[in-house]
């Protein structure tokens, strides 16, 4: 039997793994007017201004996504994958981490990218389509539809995992509240330098193998 990893990374996936934001890309399918108001309700959401509960169910409900269009944004996660993500979740893992993708996205969408980097466990919300591929919702009980839920599953997988660290990579404000919850909070800036995520977590880095570096 292989050893059983005692360190856990968890990335988020959006403006990290990938440079885009899967929700927007989903919104821009639907017209540049659609467009500009999903983004301007990610961005606010990312840096701290409204709650992602109060604009995750909303962005949905505009752009009623299609199973094709999910599809789509699943093929463009892996067109934008972060330069040096493959060669530095390959590092993490024969260093003995256990890497988890944790996002406030969709699991149909972002599972080919993860399966490319060969990260076996995702940690976000399912969508439902009916038979002929139309939205029909989402799973409004999983944690990261809402403020607070980054911290909350990250507690499950130290309950689960027992880990003796725990890190956490992201860009926005939503990763940034698992900050308690970690060892070390590692902000991301390639694609989105937020003030608020800079100027409060452990590390901050613009590309991913600067994980690698021992600090």
């Amino acid at each position: 039997m292989s050893p059983v990893s005692t360190k856990l990374i968890c990335f988020d996936c959006d403006s990290t793994l990938s440079s885009i934001e899967g929700i927007d890309e989903l919104a821009r399918a639907r017209g540049p007017e659609i467009f500009a108001r999903v983004e301007a309700m990610t961005n606010d959401a990312m840096n701290g201004l409204l709650p992602v509960e109060a604009v995750f169910g909303r962005r949905l409900e505009i752009i009623e996504p299609r199973q094709d269009d999910v599809n789509a944004v699943a093929a463009r996660y892996i067109a934008t994958i972060e330069p040096t993500a493959e060669d530095t979740v390959n590092a993490l893992r024969t260093r003995g981490w256990t890497v988890v993708i944790l996002s406030g996205g969709f699991r149909q969408a972002i599972r080919p990218l993860a399966q490319k980097l060969g990260i076996d466990r995702v940690e976000a919300v399912d969508l439902f389509f009916n038979d002929d591929g139309s939205y029909r919702g989402y799973d409004k009980e999983y944690p990261t539809t809402r403020s607070g839920g980054k911290p909350e599953v990250i507690a499950r997988l130290q309950h689960e995992l027992k880990p003796t660290q725990t890190w956490m990579v992201g860009d926005g404000v939503s990763d940034l509240e698992a900050k308690p919850m970690v060892d070390c909070f590692v902000g991301f800036g390639r694609y989105m330098a937020r003030p608020k995520v800079k100027a409060d977590a452990h590390r901050f880095i613009h590309a991913l193998d600067e994980l690698l570096v021992e600090r």
